[in-house]
Order: C-alpha cells, then structure tokens, then sequence
C-alpha cells in the first residue's frame, strides 16, 4: 500500500469518532431527503435518482471489480442503467487501449441487465435511443416473481464477474426476497448493494404514503439476510468513506 492509499485509509477508518462530522452529515440526509435532492441529478441525459457520493462509490466498484454483468432491480427513468453501461464502455475502451485490438463501441461481452414491475413507454423509449442502448437488457415485471427470476438466473449464468444492485420497492419483504433471489449470482469480491437502508435511519413521517419506513425496509431485509449468510459482510469503509450516502449497511461484499 502507498503512503497515500494508507493515508485514505487512516482518515476513513477515523471517520466513527468524527462525532461532529458524522452528526453533520446525518443532519443533512434528513434535511435533503423530503425536498428530493436527489431527483436533482442526471446522467448522461437521463435522471438517476441517486446522491452523487454513492455514484461515486459505484464509480468505484465498478473499475476495481472490471464486472462483465450488472444486474438492477429498479428503472426508473434509467439513468442508472445509462451510468452502469456507460462505465462497461469505459472498461471496453480501456481493455482495447492494453490490448492493441479494434473496438466496435457498438459490440460488448459486457451487460447491464435492468428490471422493472413497470418500465413506462417514454422512459424505455428513452433508454432505447441512448447511445449506450446497445450494453443495456430489459425485462419488465415483479423482480421477486418466479418466472422473472429465471430469466434474470439465465442471462447470468453466461458471466463470469457479477455486480448486483437492489433498488426497487424497499419493504423488507421484498428486498428479503430479492436478496434470497439473485445475492448468490454476487461474484467472489465483487458485491451486492442494497440501496435506500437509510430509510430505517430517518423519521416515519418522511414517508406518509410509502408502504416502508423505520423497522420495515431494506435495511432491516439486510440485517435479517445476514444472519445466515456468513458469505456477505458489510464493507463499512464505503459509507465511512461517503458519509452521505442512501445505502448506510447497503454495500454487502461476498468474501
């Protein structure tokens, strides 16, 4: 390790103790959430509906891991497919650049698989017509149903290096299920996030017309999954690194 990489790695580590900073930061989740500040942001033209630290964070995963599949649970307006495909191209480019070989930018070996209950018209038309349409696979329907399981079991049984993401509906029994579903197809290393955990961290009136809130969202699903799946552990560096993040306990590595 570098002075430099042991510099990061002391200050995050110190992170815990920084009572005033980690209060601060708590402060401003809560501040942020109810005026959706995190609707304010998009991607490569596409909104994304994330705080830009966990993009970063992403960011990062995905150029350490070098995945070749990335599974979302949750479209939306598909701005994180276009940000995770967007990143494959880039692990493209630079495969091509090591390697001396052409590359077709419009040819991948790597994916991103999407799924949504409900992928509406403008928004699938949206993702279709986006440059980095071509990395991107869409199956529309409950991510917990049976038959959209198998689907998503087929597709990444041909890769080799799985990223995962969870970000659909955030009752507990949904994100429990989803991670009985599809944590196991997280390749060694690589790592399986659980996004809005902050939820159980924030005021049960901040979601009067959700079916989640304190005590029953993904956090809690991934407290419960934990208990029997020593495979996982929470990488606390990341929030520790981020400190504003929506996924507090949310990024599970499978060691």
């Amino acid at each position: 390790m570098s002075d430099f990489q042991k510099e990061v790695a002391d200050r995050i580590a110190a992170v815990p103790a920084n009572k005033q900073l980690c209060e601060t930061a708590a402060a401003f989740m809560s501040a942020s959430t109810v005026p959706k500040y995190s609707y304010n942001f998009s991607w490569q033209g596409r909104p994304i509906i994330q705080y830009p630290q966990d993009m970063i964070a992403m960011q990062e995963l995905v150029w350490s891991i070098k995945p070749d599949l990335i599974i979302e649970t949750g479209i939306a307006h598909g701005g994180s497919l276009i940000f995770s495909a967007s990143l494959l191209a880039q692990l493209d480019l630079c495969d091509a650049i090591e390697t001396g070989e052409m590359l077709d930018p419009k040819k991948s070996r790597r994916k991103v698989l999407g799924i949504d209950i409900d992928i509406r018209a403008h928004n699938r038309e949206a993702i279709e017509a986006h440059p980095m349409a071509s990395r991107i696979q869409m199956i529309q329907g409950s991510s917990i149903a049976p038959e959209i399981i198998d689907q998503v079991k087929a597709v990444a049984q041909k890769y080799s290096r799985v990223l995962i993401y969870l970000d659909s509906n955030h009752t507990h029994d949904h994100v429990l299920a989803e991670l009985e579903a599809y944590a196991s197809l997280t390749s060694k290393g690589s790592y399986c996030v659980v996004f809005d955990t902050v939820v159980e961290d924030l005021p049960k009136e901040m979601f009067p017309d959700r079916p989640w809130g304190p005590g029953d969202n993904p956090k809690t699903a991934v407290w419960e999954y934990l208990k029997t799946h020593p495979e996982f552990e929470i990488d606390k560096s990341i929030q520790n690194k981020l400190l504003l993040t929506v996924a507090p306990d949310g990024y599970l590595k499978r060691v």
